[in-house]
Formats: structure tokens, C-alpha cells, sequence
């Protein structure tokens, strides 16, 4: 599929645009990308079907995007984006990486101090010229250099729900191989971390050499590095590179535990071995010269005499000891949530339109689709102006708006159910930004901190406590904060804060969105431990962002959590419950 390629060349080419000074392209072009990051048909197909027709009927494609996409199927560029880039030959992408630089503030440090790439960036941060340009100030500067340094520790990593899509794409393609009997992920992938530097993907193969030209002719590689009969590796377009194991069958199971990782993991089960007078490795479990096990993982582990452990919690961090002793946790997973709390209804092609009904109605039935009993509206609230943020009038009426789309459901015999709530702005001083009369009308309140992030330890820890003291805040949003290669954690007393969740039973959330995953895994952990109850959201702003679910749902499980710690595993009659 070309749908991730065209994405990302979309959403540069409206960074451009607009750093170019034109109004309103910018926006038709991320809104097609947002599109194609989750579209599920194949724009190729599309084109191939109906050409390009078929492509002004995809929503929000009109004539110049579908032709701009008919030029790249074609020929693999787009001759308006290779115009913009000689125009204003600046390396974008790497300068929207620094937090707190959006396409504007690009626009200000290339005229007036002419920075194209972070190396122009860092010289001119040394020599202090960023901070008298009118715009930035010592603050911003200061902010640029925390970010420079935050970029420089997480150089090469790439964010699991960034590849994932491309990582799906290449092993659908492989299991139509009919000489393929079994394949995995295998990794950091497979254990769900947050970013991600390259990908292991295992095979059994009938057909060796037919599988490697498979797979280094594949569509979305750019660079072959080796094609072997046991292993290829290459480099993918998107910039990171994929190993491609073809194993016996026999050794499949062991393979994929070594493949797996983590590497402290694996010096563990190999100790354990040795101490039982076998041998562990990727070929399999060996008594001298005889193999007694390695043809599946559980096979592995009920040699060492462990129980099976999930691929989530294989850092070497207690699993063992669980696994031993039989104490490992029963973790939750995706089929046990039955609905998301965190969705956005007012997308940017939205804000100013008077289809409030339609949109939610079109999460609604993408909810009904992922076979969920509920789904929650919680749009942000007036103190995010740039978001369009509700104020109580405009709550009011959404309530109104929900009540009788939830009617007409109930009319068609549909057992679903839309909840109520909104995301409200945690403000400087702790108050809501909401009045606590209308807070009381909906089903629940999310509440989050979206300013003044760089607080003192005690100022955040004190502004986040008042929050969850009010009796109409229910759940913490994203409760640190952290943009992953990004942003930090606000500095706050984590452990007041979830001493506070405790007495007030607030709900920490367990944010999808795969540059947050925040709570992270250390911290769910620490949650879990004091009883604290969570809950996994995806924070969507379209309905396709639904799908994170799964990103969420793997953070939970490195954070060892189970079932019963999850709140949207609730019924929605329980889960209101709770919340009263």
C-alpha cells in the first residue's frame, strides 16, 4: 500500500506550503493525510479500478490532490513537492522534531537567521541568536536547546504506531506466500515498545530462495543490505530496516524466543538452563547432543520450568520470578475492552460546520464496528481556543445532540450506548475551566493539564492534586504528559499523585495515542501496585484513530496490568457505577 508514503509526503508538503505563507492548502493537505494514515483500501487499488475519478470520491480528495497521487503511482514523485523543497531548501521534517517549533517559527528562523537544518539550529541555540527574535525569547530558546538534547538521546528510535501499519503490510504480504507455513514479528515489536529501532520478522519456510526475492522486491524497500537463504535484511523507504529469519521448523519456537528478546531475558532463560545441564539457544533446547525442545515457545518455557511469559513482559524485570513461583499476571487484553472514553467529535475539517450529529454518529458506528458497548465524547473545552473548545452552552447542546442520537439508536434495536463527557483544562491554579453545574450533567469528566507544562515540581504535583480533589473529575488524561522523542515528563511528585488517585478515586489514563503512551509501563506498574484503577483511551480526533486501542492495550500489558485494573473492561452499567 502507497497510502503511508503519500501521507507523509502530504503532511510536508502542507509544512511547506505553509512555511511558504499560502493560505488554506495547507489544511486540504493534512486533512487528506490524516485520511490516508488509516484508510484501508489501497489507494493504488483505487487508481487501478478507476482511476483518477476514483480517486476525487475518496473524502476530501479533490482534482489537484487525486492528480498530485496519480503522478506519484506513476512515477514515484510529485513534481509540485520537489519544487517547494528547491524553493525553501530546508529540512522540515528535522526541525518540527524540536518541541515548540511548528512551520511559522521555521518560516522566522530561516529568514532571519537563515537555519535550513538542525545542524544551522544548534550553532545559532551556542551563539544565543534565537532569543532576540521577536517571537521567541529567552524561554523559547531555552525550550529549543531541551529539545535539541532530547533528540540527540533518542536519535535512530521510531515510534511503534508510526511502523506498525508498514510492519502489518510486509507480513500480510509474506503469509500469501504459500511457502510460508509460519511467521511472527518478532523484537522490540513483538514486546510492544514505544519506539523501535529496526524489525526481526521470523519465517518457516518450503521455498528459501523464493521467499528472499520475495522479499527484498517488496514495494516499500529501498535498499537490499544482504538476501541469503537464512536471512535478508533490508532498508524500508520509511528508514528503518527489516531482517527477514528464515528457521527450520523444528527451531521455530526457540527462535522466536531468542528473536524476541529482551537480551536480559534471554541471559536469564540461559541460566536457568545451565543449571539443568541443557543448553538454550535459537536453534532450540538441547540435552548434549539430542534437541528436547524448540518447536514452539510454551515448549521452551515448560522445559525450563516456567510458565509461558508474554512477550510485553520479557525485560527481566521480576517475570522470571513469576513465572517460577506461578504468580504471573493474567494480562488484559484487547477483546476485554468494551469501549473508548477519550474521543474527539470536532476534527479540523469540522470545527466550523454544523454537523456535530453526523460525526459523532460516524464514531459511534466505527465503535459499533470494533464490536464495542459504548463509546464517550469528550471534546475539549473552552480554555483551548485553538481547538474550538467548548464552553458550558456548547456542552449543553452536545448533551442534547447525544441524548437524541442515543434515542434513535435505541429505536433501531442497536444495544449501544454514547456517553457523555469532556476533556477540560486543568488550569494553572488546579480549577477546571468548566463550571462544576454543568460538569455534574455528564456521565464523567476527563480532565488534563494542555498549558503552562514547564511548572516546578511542586506548583504541577499541587495544580494536578487540587484537579483530582474536585469530586466532578474522574479520570487524569495522559497524567505525565511526555511526547515520546519529544517532550519529557512534567516534573511533578508521581507518587503524590497517585496517592491522591487512591484517596479520591480518580481514574489514571492510559493514553493510546502512539506518541504519548502516557502512562508509560514503569508507571502503570506503580499504579497497579497501590490498587490505583486505570483506563486505556485512545484520544482519537477521527474515528479511524480507534485503532489505537491496540498500541494502549500493549502498554498495559508491559505494565503488567490485568483485567480488573482497567475500567472500560466494565459493562457500561458498572462503568457507570464507578463513576457515580
Amino acid at each position: 500500500m502507497k497510502n503511508q508514503e503519500l501521507a507523509k509526503i502530504f503532511f510536508e508538503i502542507a509544512d511547506y506550503l505553509e512555511i511558504d505563507g499560502v493560505s488554506f492548502k495547507p489544511y486540504a493537505y493534512r486533512k487528506v493525510a490524516l485520511l490516508l494514515e488509516n484508510y484501508k483500501e489501497d489507494v493504488a487499488e483505487i487508481y487501478r479500478n478507476g482511476g483518477l475519478k476514483a480517486l476525487e470520491e475518496i473524502p476530501g480528495v479533490g482534482e489537484g490532490i487525486a492528480k498530485g497521487i496519480e503522478e506519484y503511482l506513476k512515477t514515484g514523485r510529485i513534481k509540485h513537492f520537489e519544487d517547494l523543497k528547491n524553493k525553501l531548501p530546508l529540512k522540515v521534517d528535522e526541525l518540527l522534531k524540536v518541541e515548540g517549533i511548528g512551520p511559522k517559527k521555521i518560516k522566522t528562523l530561516y529568514q532571519k537567521l537563515g537555519i535550513k537544518d538542525l545542524k544551522d539550529l544548534t550553532k545559532a541555540v551556542k551563539a544565543h541568536k534565537i532569543a532576540p527574535l521577536f517571537g521567541f525569547g529567552e524561554k523559547t530558546e531555552k525550550n529549543i536547546v531541551q529539545g535539541l538534547e532530547f533528540l540527540k538521546q533518542n536519535k535512530g528510535r521510531f515510534l511503534l504506531g508510526d511502523i506498525m501499519p508498514t510492519v502489518k503490510e510486509i507480513i500480510n504480504s509474506l503469509k500469501k506466500q504459500k511457502e510460508i507455513k509460519e511467521i511472527s514479528v518478532a523484537g522490540s515489536v513483538r514486546r510492544q515498545k514505544e519506539t523501535i529501532g529496526d524489525i526481526d520478522i521470523l519465517v518457516v519456510s518450503e521455498n528459501s530462495k523464493k521467499t528472499a526475492d520475495f522479499f527484498v522486491n517488496l514495494p516499500e524497500v529501498k535498499k537490499v543490505w544482504a538476501e541469503g537463504l537464512t536471512k535478508c535484511s533490508v532498508r524500508l523507504k520509511m528508514g528503518f530496516d527489516v531482517d527477514l529469519r528464515m528457521v527450520k521448523k523444528e527451531s521455530f519456537g526457540s527462535a522466536l524466543q531468542y528473536f524476541t528478546g529482551s537480551k536480559e531475558h534471554n541471559i536469564a532463560t540461559r541460566k536457568i538452563a545451565i543449571t539443568k545441564g541443557l543448553k538454550l539457544s535459537e536453534y532450540g533446547i538441547f540435552k548434549g547432543n539430542k534437541q528436547i525442545a524448540g518447536k514452539t515457545e510454551e515448549d521452551v518455557y515448560n522445559v525450563l520450568g516456567l510458565s509461558y511469559i508474554a512477550p510485553e513482559l520479557r525485560e527481566d524485570d521480576g517475570e522470571i520470578k513469576a513465572a517460577l513461583n506461578g504468580f504471573l499476571p493474567i494480562l488484559v487484553e484487547l477483546k476485554d475492552i468494551k469501549g473508548d472514553l477519550h474521543c474527539h467529535s470536532k476534527p479540523d475539517e469540522a470545527r466550523h460546520s454544523n454537523n456535530a450529529e453526523k460525526l459523532i454518529e460516524e464514531i459511534a458506528q466505527k465503535a459499533i464496528d470494533l464490536e464495542y458497548e459504548y463509546i464517550g465524547i469528550s471534546d475539549h473545552t473552552k480554555f483551548l481556543k485553538i481547538d474550538d473548545g467548548l464552553d458550558e452552552k456548547g456542552l449543553l447542546k452536545q448533551h442534547e445532540i447525544i441524548e437524541e442520537i442515543n434515542n434513535k439508536l435505541k429505536k433501531q434495536g442497536i444495544k449501544f450506548i454514547i456517553l457523555h463527557g469532556c476533556e477540560a483544562n486543568i488550569l494553572n491554579d488546579g480549577s477546571i475551566d468548566i463550571k462544576d453545574e454543568v460538569l455534574e450533567k455528564l456521565d464523567y469528566v476527563i480532565a488534563g493539564v494542555h498549558s503552562s507544562m514547564k511548572m516546578g515540581q511542586k506548583e504541577m504535583t499541587d495544580r494536578i492534586v487540587k484537579a483530582m480533589q474536585n469530586p466532578n473529575v474522574d479520570i487524569i488524561s495522559h497524567p505525565t504528559g511526555r511526547l515520546i522523542n519529544e517532550r519529557e515528563e512534567y516534573q511533578m511528585d508521581f507518587e503524590k499523585i497517585l496517592e491522591v488517585a487512591k484517596e479520591t478515586g480518580t481514574v489514571l489514563e492510559i493514553n493510546a495515542t502512539p506518541k504519548r503512551l502516557d502512562l508509560n509501563g514503569f508507571n502503570i506498574r506503580r499504579a497497579k501496585a497501590k490498587g490505583i484503577k486505570m483506563i486505556i483511551n485512545t484520544d482519537s480526533h477521527q474515528k479511524e484513530h480507534l485503532s489505537f486501542m491496540e498500541y494502549g492495550v500493549g502498554q498495559a500489558r508491559r505494565g503488567w496490568a490485568e483485567k480488573g485494573d482497567i475500567i472500560n473492561t466494565l459493562s457500561v452499567e458498572k462503568l457507570l457505577d464507578y463513576f457515580k
